[in-house]
């Protein structure tokens, strides 16, 4: 079974969605039509629910953060990707709030210098977007590079955490 929830943010609607291991999912509003098709795609078979009284931690959290008083998560994930893509999902998890990398630098944490591109992709399959910062991670020189829920909303979470 998975629960969801829906929850107002500075940059729109967020679904939120969590199995019984963790937080699996954060949708963006641009998408959330499509909700059940994206859960389904990792969950099949899988009863889907909305209960906001089983993601109230994970709602709080987020919240805290776009107020600016949460500078890391504590939630339990659960994140299913090939073995390269987790290991930079875990890079990418670990890029202190106010701070970023290159695609190249995260390639080089996750083991492989040259697969700066791969990197790129793992970041544009990230189910969990906010909490894992994909965010946080930027082309060479700074430039911005791609973004889920949109180069707007990049800008946005860079700027609340004051990374330029």
């Amino acid at each position: 079974m998975i629960n969801y929830a829906i929850m107002s943010s500075p940059i729109g609607k967020l679904l939120l969605a969590k199995s019984t291991r963790g937080l699996s999912h954060i949708i963006f509003e641009h998408k959330i039509e499509k909700y059940e098709t994206i859960i389904a795609n990792n969950f099949p078979n899988q009863k889907i629910i909305n209960d906001q009284s089983f993601l109230i931690d994970e709602v709080n959290q987020l919240t805290e953060y776009f107020s600016g008083c949460r500078k890391y998560f504590d939630i339990k994930l659960d994140i299913r990707m090939p073995p390269f893509y987790k290991k930079v999902i875990n890079v990418v998890s670990k890029i202190p709030y106010g701070t970023y990398l290159s695609y190249k630098e995260v390639a080089s944490k996750a083991g492989n210098l040259k697969a700066a591109r791969a990197a790129g992709t793992a970041n544009a399959r990230n189910l969990i977007p906010i909490v894992i910062p994909c965010h946080r991670v930027l082309a060479s020189h700074g430039k911005l590079g791609g973004y889920g829920g949109g180069i707007k909303i990049k800008k946005y979470l860079l700027k609340l955490e004051s990374i330029k």
